[in-house]
């Protein structure tokens, strides 16, 4: 072999090493800071436990004082809650930014949420109290509402345009049906503003046990398909010349989209943002590779919601802000910004 190839070789190899390296760093930091959130996430609150009476609690040396019931049966349920809401919609986001090829692409914008609330909404009404249906009812609404835009956009022209304006005419729609249920049903009207606005007060481990469950395993599914969904990225045409089942595999990855996305709604409501600005932050940290962007993604949606959630707790305590509006101070703003961003001197249009 040359000098040149041997050069080139090693300077490869090494290149891929420091790579492998870096990405395993980044797996690391990421989830170093998770750990971090769901200790704080114990911690802090309107009322702040030291670290010595939560392993009182945890290790059974403590079970009769109030530390004992606020750690057990609020903050434990809540920070798992805001576990798998982060990593759920998250994750949802990076899924349907790919799928849709379109960069405003999330639960929450394209009308996904809107979808899921909707038939949590019809759950309530017609199986109250019934924990699996709702999740099953979330599901199929986030996923019949996905379908529905992807095939406006698609009759249309499929411009990135197209899919968001479909979005909103959806989402509007299913808003006034969730408003038109809540007229004829005033029992479901009682935590309904919660249930709007997006919250995590009142989580119980019952409530997490299908919704965890759909989650651990979507985000399993969706790290699996990530080489899928990077090919996809390149194109209808290059996707199917290298072998991929393209209308299958768009239609499976929506599928666990619109899991992950209903089954968060079914208890934590309709969070917002979520899935639109996690995926944004990891793509400029991280690049494109789905391979490493959902992963990245997952663990840091999980410790943006559980932030925002001790944000809202501690901000104004003793009283408490919901997640969901601390997540639209923030998300509102950026979509503005990723609206106005400009990539070469030129505006990049939805």
């Amino acid at each position: 072999m040359s000098d040149w190839r041997i050069f080139y070789t090693v300077r490869n190899s090494y290149g891929l090493a420091e790579m492998r390296k870096h990405k395993v760093l980044i797996i690391v930091l990421l989830a170093a800071l998770l750990c971090v959130s769901v200790l704080a996430g114990i911690l802090l609150g309107s009322v702040s436990i030291s670290v010595q009476d939560v392993l009182a609690c945890l290790t059974g040396k403590d079970t009769d004082s109030t530390n004992y019931i606020l750690v057990t049966a609020v903050r434990i349920p809540r920070v798992f809650g805001g576990l798998v809401a982060g990593l759920g919609l998250a994750t949802a986001g990076v899924i349907l930014q790919g799928v849709m090829n379109n960069a405003l692409a999330s639960p929450n914008t394209i009308g996904v949420n809107s979808g899921a609330g909707f038939a949590v909404m019809l759950s309530m009404a017609f199986f109250p109290g019934n924990l699996t249906a709702t999740a099953l009812m979330a599901f199929l609404g986030a996923l019949i509402t996905t379908l529905l835009i992807f095939l406006l956009a698609y009759l249309a022209d499929s411009s990135r345009t197209t899919i968001i304006l479909a979005g909103v005419t959806v989402s509007s729609f299913l808003s006034a049906g969730i408003n038109t249920v809540k007229l004829m049903d005033t029992d479901i009207t009682v935590n309904m503003t919660s249930f709007m606005i997006g919250s995590l007060s009142g989580i119980t481990f019952k409530k997490l046990i299908l919704p965890g469950y759909g989650v651990i395993i979507g985000v399993f599914l969706a790290c699996m398909l990530a080489k899928a969904l990077n090919i996809l990225g390149l194109g209808d045409d290059i996707a199917r010349s290298l072998g991929l089942r393209v209308n299958l595999m768009r239609f499976v990855l929506l599928v666990i989209a619109s899991v992950l996305a209903g089954v968060v709604v079914s208890y934590a409501g309709l969070l917002s943002f979520v899935g639109l600005i996690v995926p944004h932050m990891c793509r400029r940290l991280f690049g494109n590779d789905n391979r490493l962007l959902l992963p990245c993604s997952a663990l840091l949606g999980g410790s943006f919601v559980l932030i925002s959630d001790i944000i809202g707790r501690t901000l104004f305590a003793p009283y408490e802000l919901p997640v969901g509006i601390i997540m639209s101070f923030l998300g509102g703003p950026f979509f503005l910004y990723l609206l106005r961003r400009k990539n070469g001197g030129r505006r990049i249009n939805a």
